[in-house]
C-alpha cells in the first residue's frame, strides 16, 4: 500500500536523467531538489494552493456548521418523517460524482459562478454535508437524554444547549468529519476540472495537470515536477492527521462501537 507514495517522494528526488534510466533505479544515485525549487517557485502552483487552502476551508466550515445543525435536529428532535430524511441524506453520498455533473454545471451558470471560487465550494457541499450529517447524527443520539433535561431544567435555551452541551460532547465526531471534508475537498479534480478555467482560479490538483505546458517542453511530461507537487500537497493532510489523531481515534471508536 505504501509503494505508490515512496514511489512518488523518490520520483521527486531524482535528476531528470535518472527518471527514466533502465533498468529502473528505486533509488536516486545524485538526489536532488530541483524539482522541490521549480514548484515553489510556480506563480501558478502558488496561487492554486492559496484557493485549494480557501476553498477546503471553506467546506469544511459550512459543513460542520450546516451539518451540526441538522444532526441535531435528526438526532434529538422526533418528528414526522424523520427516517426518510435520513435515508434521503445517506442517498445522496451514493451519487457518482459524473452522475450530477451536468446538473450543477447548469446550477453553476445560472447563478453566474462559473470560473469562481465559491462555485467550488457550493459544488463540493454537495458531497461533504451529507456524509458529515449522517456521522454527526449518529453522535447526537448517543448523549444520554438526561444530559440534556438537566441543561434544561437550569434554565439553558435549546441553542445554549446546542452549542454548550451537545457541540462538545460531539466533538471526536466533528474532528474526524471536518477532516474527512478537507481531505475531500482539498484533493478533489472532477468539479475544479469543470468549473474553472483560468490559471488564477485553479486548485492544486488542476494546477498539477498544467505542468505539462506551462514549465516543460510541448512534449515532454515533467514527472519530477508532478511527484514533488504530489509531495507537497500532501503535506499538509499528513499534518492534519497526525495534529488531531488522538481525536480521530476516539470518534472512529466511537462511531464503530454505535454502528
Amino acid at each position: 500500500m505504501l509503494f505508490p507514495f515512496v514511489w512518488a517522494l523518490l520520483s521527486s528526488l531524482k535528476p531528470s536523467e535518472e527518471l527514466f534510466a533502465t533498468p529502473v533505479r528505486y533509488w536516486p544515485d545524485n538526489p536532488t531538489l530541483e524539482h522541490y525549487r521549480l514548484v515553489v517557485e510556480n506563480g501558478d502552483f502558488q496561487q492554486a494552493l492559496l484557493n485549494s487552502a480557501i476553498v477546503a476551508v471553506s467546506v469544511t466550515l459550512m459543513s460542520l456548521v450546516l451539518g451540526s445543525l441538522a444532526a441535531h435536529a435528526l438526532g434529538r428532535i422526533r418528528f414526522r418523517g424523520r427516517s426518510v430524511v435520513l435515508y434521503a441524506v445517506l442517498a445522496m453520498t451514493m451519487f457518482p460524482q459524473i452522475a450530477v455533473l451536468g446538473a450543477l454545471f447548469e446550477m453553476v451558470n445560472y447563478f453566474r459562478l462559473y470560473n469562481q471560487l465559491p462555485a467550488l465550494v457550493l459544488t463540493y457541499m454537495i458531497f461533504t454535508l451529507p456524509f458529515t450529517v449522517w456521522v454527526m447524527t449518529g453522535f447526537m443520539r448517543a448523549v444520554p437524554m438526561e444530559i440534556e433535561e438537566a441543561a434544561y431544567v437550569d434554565g439553558a435555551t435549546p441553542f445554549q444547549v446546542f452549542y454548550k452541551i451537545m457541540l462538545p460532547l460531539a466533538l471526536p465526531g466533528m474532528v474526524t468529519t471536518g477532516l474527512l471534508a478537507f481531505i475531500a475537498a482539498w484533493n478533489e479534480f472532477l468539479f475544479a476540472l469543470s468549473f474553472t478555467q483560468t490559471p488564477d482560479k485553479r486548485t492544486v490538483t488542476y494546477a498539477i495537470t498544467a505542468f505539462a505546458g506551462s514549465t516543460s517542453g510541448m512534449y515532454e511530461v515533467p514527472w519530477g515536477q508532478t511527484m514533488a507537487a504530489s509531495v507537497l500537497v500532501t503535506a499538509p493532510l499528513v499534518a492534519l492527521a497526525l495534529i488531531f489523531q488522538r481525536h480521530i481515534l476516539a470518534g472512529l471508536t466511537a462511531g464503530g462501537v454505535k454502528g
